[in-house]
């Protein structure tokens, strides 16, 4: 299967690659994040046609991954698009200057799509002959995770546009957002390993370095980690909500 993931690396990488001329020609860089979740349905549906069988685990995994995706970048332009750029996007033009051209190439749009293919290991792997097993309770086990990961990251992603509808001052910490600061993000978390799940189940287990990855992500890189630097800086009432409210996993409020 070697041929087949280089095949999806090259169609990645490419469609990167034409993303970020359309970058260039429209001047900004946040088109990327639209394509984050479409990228993984190219990936699911470039891997479906290249390999033969018509099993129920493709299928499964790729519908799957399509209704993550299309939600994602859905909710994204709703919410991004006619904004203008994003800020990180604006810091990086500003620091590199005439370079952030080139710059943008390889550390937003090559490495997102780089990232992007690892994460996907598992929608790839459970499409492959060998993982034609019967579904079995491992299978209905992931799609467990990756329906309740769905729904968080959709009920969170309504209460927040919510509460910005209604002028967003203070802190949001009602309904999901009171047992976790990142409902969104741990609904991405459970998602990922739903899908990863269900590629063990068809004997894929070295695919769950995908889910590994994306947990990293999420947790110390361009999520959790990013979002709350942010958010202390322009919230101070945000430092109190950090110290009652877990940071990922929910649980309980401590008390004020």
């Amino acid at each position: 299967m070697t041929s087949l993931l280089l095949t999806t690396l090259a169609v990645t990488l490419g469609a990167m690659a034409v993303l970020w001329l359309v970058s260039l020609l429209v001047r900004d860089a946040s088109i990327v994040d639209l394509f984050w979740g479409l990228g993984f349905v190219v990936i699911a549906w470039t891997t479906f046609a290249l390999t033969p069988e018509i099993a129920p685990r493709r299928m499964v995994v790729s519908v799957a991954t399509t209704i993550w995706g299309v939600r994602l970048a859905a909710y994204l332009a709703w919410r991004n698009l006619g904004k203008g750029e994003d800020y990180r996007y604006r810091e990086m033009r500003a620091r590199h200057g005439d370079r952030f051209w080139i710059v943008s190439l390889g550390t937003v749009f090559l490495l997102q799509g780089l990232l992007m293919w690892v994460v996907s290991l598992p929608v790839q792997a459970a499409q492959w002959p060998q993982a034609a097993a019967p579904f079995n309770w491992l299978d209905a086990f992931g799609l467990l995770l990756w329906g309740t990961g769905l729904a968080f990251e959709t009920i969170a992603d309504w209460q927040l546009a919510e509460f910005k509808r209604r002028g967003g001052r203070g802190v949001l910490d009602r309904g999901l957002w009171r047992y976790t600061r990142q409902p969104n993000y741990f609904g991405d978390f459970l998602v990922w390993w739903g899908l990863g799940t269900i590629a063990a189940a068809g004997g894929a287990w070295w695919t769950l370095a995908g889910p590994l990855l994306m947990t990293l992500l999420l947790l110390k890189v361009s999520g959790v980690a990013l979002l709350e630097q942010a958010m202390v800086e322009r919230r101070p009432a945000y430092r109190d909500y950090i110290a009652r409210t877990s940071a990922f996993f929910p649980w309980p409020p401590k008390p004020s």
